[in-house]
């Protein structure tokens, strides 16, 4: 038990002492020398550079607007049947199997029925959670970078 305190009171005289040294060293300043004065040139080059003017701030475009700058595919300002229907041609025609132009409920079921036993891995007659997430719509991810 003696050691004990005999520890704790030597580990307080070092912590003492070492407050003191710190103490000591931080009332002797040492001088240190100022800087040198900034000389000027009369022909140095950063006299001789033009000021150039603020660039132009770019403009925020709107949610609104950004929507209708991808549908708008020739930039023309207007937004024509065709332009507005373009994205979806593929879709349809995935859909329409006999190539008629229309669109049948059979069709789209056969498409249906067909991705859901596709996504029924078990042949149970039901989805589970799991068999679900098979059916998402796939995307692309977003490349990280506008480079």
């Amino acid at each position: 038990m003696l050691r004990f305190f005999g520890g704790v009171v030597s580990t307080l005289l070092l912590v003492a002492a070492g407050f003191f040294i710190w103490k000591s060293r931080a009332e002797r300043q040492e001088l240190i020398p100022s800087a040198p004065e900034a000389r000027t040139y009369a022909g140095s080059l950063l006299q001789q550079q033009p000021v150039l003017a603020d660039p132009p701030a770019a403009l925020d475009k709107t949610k609104e607007q950004k929507r209708f700058a991808r549908a708008d595919k020739d930039d023309d300002g207007r937004i024509t049947k065709v332009e507005l229907l373009e994205p979806r041609r593929k879709a349809f025609a995935k859909l329409d199997t006999n190539g008629n132009g229309s669109l049948s409920f059979e069709e789209w079921t056969v498409k249906t029925f067909d991705k859901f036993s596709g996504a029924d891995a078990d042949s149970s007659g039901w989805l589970t959670p799991k068999e679900y997430e098979a059916t998402k719509v796939k995307t692309r991810p977003k490349p990280r970078c506008n480079c």
